[in-house]
């Protein structure tokens, strides 16, 4: 009689066992909700937007600066969105109903709601706690422009265009 060796059992029955599902949304675990919402803004590129000048300076903007909200619109076939003051943001919502938004809005892009609607509501309150410690600094950006409104800043066009065909 043959042997077969555990491991190869064992891998046999995973092959052929269903895949798990994914989960609906992972959460980061951190030494504190300051730190969790600081790393979450720096991996989520929360800063690419939010902040004046952060991708040009390859990042290497001051944490005094950022998520100060962007004078500089995205314009596309929704008219014109600014990335806004989080800081301001922070001080007018409360943190349930900055949690409620994260999960459910999927308005004004170039925003990636689809990301910050896959985080847990824990990670939503870490946000919102990093971005409250930093304290209220800035201005308010430029409200939203509908497609018919021509802007008085300067904007990122993000309309495709497509090549010549020769």
């Amino acid at each position: 009689m043959k042997v077969v060796p555990p491991l190869f059992l064992a891998g046999l029955l995973c092959a052929c066992s269903p895949p798990a599902s994914a989960p609906t949304s992972a959460e980061v675990a951190g030494p504190s909700d300051i730190e969790i919402g600081r790393y979450l803004v720096r991996i989520g590129g929360c800063n690419d937007c939010h902040t004046p000048g952060y991708l040009q300076a390859d990042g290497q903007i001051p944490e005094s600066q950022w998520l100060t909200g962007n004078p500089v619109g995205f314009r596309g076939p929704w008219g014109v969105t600014y990335a806004s003051n989080l800081r301001l943001a922070t001080q007018i919502v409360s943190e349930d109903d900055w949690v409620a938004m994260l999960a459910r809005r999927g308005d004004a892009p170039p925003m990636p709601w689809p990301i910050t609607r896959a985080m847990s509501p824990a990670n939503h309150r870490s946000l919102y706690r990093y971005i409250r410690s930093l304290h209220p600094t800035g201005r308010a950006a430029p409200s939203r422009l509908a497609p018919s409104v021509e802007p008085s800043t300067p904007v990122v066009d993000m309309v495709p265009v497509e090549p010549n065909a020769n």
